[in-house]
């Protein structure tokens, strides 16, 4: 496949993939209760962290495969590891669930049970990807938006928590299969092997890269997860339900940190890279801030039609979540220019950062609530962009020349 081809087939995918969760939240948004929305939410944040550590812990060290027998055999390996460990994690999620009572409880037993058909059906993503062939899990993700639509469309309003989860796992079912189908003719060789001992090895590259996500991605997630219990539940709602609305900056921000640099490769010499990358942040940014204003200037029952009885509560956000993701596309495309600057900068500042915004989320909560708590998360985002730039404005300074690229022997361990 085409160079231009791949990258449209692979931004569509991104497109396609985050469609759909943002629709799964509408959709669950209009047929539950505030109360049961809540719930879902809580159980669909747990589902994207187990998500992001996957892709951190299988995906990302897959796709930097090289050569195409190496990537045949590494595909069925990195497949079946994220399939047996979902089955392994999803059992002990649902044995869990079976000993708390509660809505929630029950909501998290129905991810346990699916939990190998929707992270299995993720992995088959990252495995196209690496065989560059992107289109076929364009193709996947098409069917899936599909089914997830039409079988939360066939469910009557007040529908639970654990009723709706069960439905939308259960719809990556045909999208499961036919990856399964499409990636075991392209992987099917003579001789071709499925290893899993590198995955369990100390040293292996995803340990590291679920580091870097748990700091950059799972932290401040986990935490408003975390606000939701020990204070009201109504808070994950109302931040998720906002978030919601800003879910195809997140498409952009994805497709800027994948396509980015390789994009940015081609480039004369390192002042204009990073001044490109500069333009880029302006743009995205300007971005966001556009797409706010479009969501608050929303008449109310317009946005009733899309998350129903939650849109009151993520309304109220949307100031401070617009500043948030404003000051995310900065922070993300100054991460962009120290990765090819120096990458080995960027974790501590993930480290840093991240943190940081959990104490501003939680001070904000303390001293104002929910919308304390979305401009604590804003903060958060103002810092990491701040420390990211000024990073790189030093490093510029220094004349710092940028690291060579992981090697494809990395992929199996990592010293």
């Amino acid at each position: 496949m085409r160079a231009r081809g791949a990258v449209a087939a692979s931004v569509a995918d991104q497109g396609v993939a985050a469609l759909t969760n943002i629709l799964v939240l509408v959709a669950a948004a209009r047929l539950s209760t505030v109360a049961d929305f809540a719930r879902f939410s809580a159980v669909y944040l747990v589902f994207t962290v187990l998500l992001g550590i996957f892709g951190a812990y299988t995906g990302q060290p897959l796709v930097l495969t090289r050569g195409a027998e190496a990537a045949r055999g590494a595909c069925r390996s990195a497949v079946a590891f994220a399939l047996l460990a979902a089955t392994v994690l999803g059992a002990l999620l649902a044995g869990t669930a079976l000993l708390v009572p509660g809505g929630t409880a029950r909501a998290l037993l129905a991810l346990g049970l699916v939990l190998p058909v929707v992270l299995g059906q993720d992995a088959m993503r990252y495995a196209f990807s690496t065989l560059r062939l992107p289109h076929l899990a364009l193709a996947a993700d098409l069917l899936r938006l599909g089914c997830v639509l039409g079988a939360l469309g066939t469910q009557n309003h007040g529908a639970g928590a654990a009723r709706l989860v069960a439905v939308w796992g259960l719809s990556a079912l045909p999208a499961l299969v036919l990856s399964a189908v499409l990636l075991h003719s392209r992987t099917s060789v003579p001789g071709a092997r499925t290893e899993l001992r590198p995955y369990l090895r100390r040293g292996h590259l995803g340990q590291r890269f679920v580091v870097e996500f748990g700091v950059g991605n799972a932290t401040s997630q986990l935490s408003v997860l975390g606000l939701g219990t020990v204070g009201s539940p109504l808070v994950v709602g109302a931040l998720r339900g906002a978030t919601t609305l800003f879910g195809p900056l997140n498409v952009l921000f994805t497709s800027a940190t994948s396509f980015g640099p390789p994009l940015l490769s081609r480039v004369g010499d390192e002042r204009r890279r990073v001044r490109a990358t500069a333009a880029l942040a302006g743009v995205l940014a300007t971005t966001a801030a556009l797409w706010a204003t479009v969501l608050a200037l929303l008449p109310d029952r317009v946005g009733a039609q899309l998350l129903g009885d939650t849109w009151a509560s993520a309304a109220a956000l949307l100031p401070a979540t617009g500043s948030q993701y404003a000051a995310m596309a900065v922070g993300t495309c100054g991460l962009l220019a120290l990765r090819m600057l120096d990458p080995r900068t960027t974790l501590a500042i993930q480290v840093v950062f991240s943190l940081a915004a959990v104490v501003f989320l939680i001070a904000g909560y303390a001293a104002a609530g929910v919308t304390g708590a979305a401009w604590g998360l804003c903060l958060g985002s103002v810092c990491k962009a701040v420390a990211t730039w000024t990073r790189v404005a030093r490093l510029r300074r220094a004349g710092g020349a940028g690291t060579p690229a992981v090697s494809a022997s990395a992929v199996r361990s990592a010293p």
